[in-house]
């Protein structure tokens, strides 16, 4: 690869750990911009993945306190995530390569969407799970609710809305997703995140980066496993740039990130991301 591909990879891996960390997707940055580059798609997802996975760590140490405040809840979470994440990540190993010319560019076109759509879809989830807790507490009566606080307040951890198995097999199937393709796999987290447990987005973007970190885990891991057992190709060159980029971006650019407007970041991802679709359409 040239290193004016590994320059911009680079750079694009800064801005894309920054934007993970914020709102999640940087992917969306770098995924396109490998296909572009001439990555076939099931290569670009892997190379990308393992790169990616630096991003991560950053995010994960950039919120670490807010983590250690959550962990002894999100253990199911944590599994159930590293399970999803593996049986995507070898679906997409097993995936024909013909199929994969066409479903990339789909799913990407699909995580656009929800990038671009993540607020409304997320506000209309909510507001329809808000009534549904409306209408069921109505039913249960006000004895029913006093002794709901009676048992959150002896068992919080049994109460805890991170252990609700709604919430925890939404996570599953997000991380099948996001074991399978990446991009886009934080916003299905924020949203699944702010719906299930009534919180803003800001106070569960630990989680969201905690989660994201244990799916590139172990999709990087099957993918580096399957690089020595069958020859299924990862281009390092561009995966170390992408993991540098990231890395820094991840720790030092979330905060920056974090002061910009949404709008703009969301703006970011969708013109590369389109750019870069172009390119391989064309």
């Amino acid at each position: 690869m040239e290193p004016l591909s590994l320059l911009v990879l680079l750079v694009m891996g800064v801005v894309a750990g920054a934007i993970n960390a914020a709102v999640g997707s940087g992917s969306l940055l770098t995924l396109p911009v490998l296909m572009a580059l001439g990555l076939p798609p099931g290569v670009a997802v892997r190379t990308n993945t393992v790169g990616m996975f630096f991003s991560t760590v950053g995010s994960v140490l950039g919120y670490r306190r807010e983590i250690s405040e959550e962990r002894r809840h999100l253990t199911p979470l944590v599994l159930t995530a590293l399970l999803g994440a593996s049986a995507g990540a070898l679906l997409l190993l097993t995936s024909p390569a013909e199929a994969l010319d066409v479903v990339v560019p789909v799913l990407i076109v699909v995580a656009l969407a929800l990038v671009v759509l993540q607020k409304p879809l997320t506000t209309a989830l909510r507001s329809r799970s808000e009534n549904r807790a409306e209408h069921r507490a109505a039913a249960d009566g006000a004895g029913a609710e006093g002794a709901t606080d009676a048992g959150a307040s002896s068992d919080g951890s049994e109460r805890s809305p991170l252990r609700s198995p709604a919430l925890v097999g939404s996570i599953g199937a997000a991380s099948v997703y996001g074991g399978y393709f990446t991009a886009a796999q934080g916003v299905l987290y924020l949203g699944i995140l702010g719906v299930f447990t009534g919180r803003p987005m800001g106070s569960v973007n630990s989680v969201k980066n905690l989660l994201s970190l244990c799916v590139n885990l172990a999709a990087a891991l099957i993918y580096m496993i399957a690089f020595f057992a069958v020859d299924a190709q990862v281009v390092w060159a561009a995966s170390a740039a992408i993991a540098v980029g990231s890395l820094l971006g991840g720790f030092f650019g979330a905060h920056l990130a974090k002061r910009l407007p949404e709008w703009a970041l969301r703006g970011v991802i969708v013109v590369v991301a389109l750019v870069a679709l172009f390119r391989e359409v064309v």
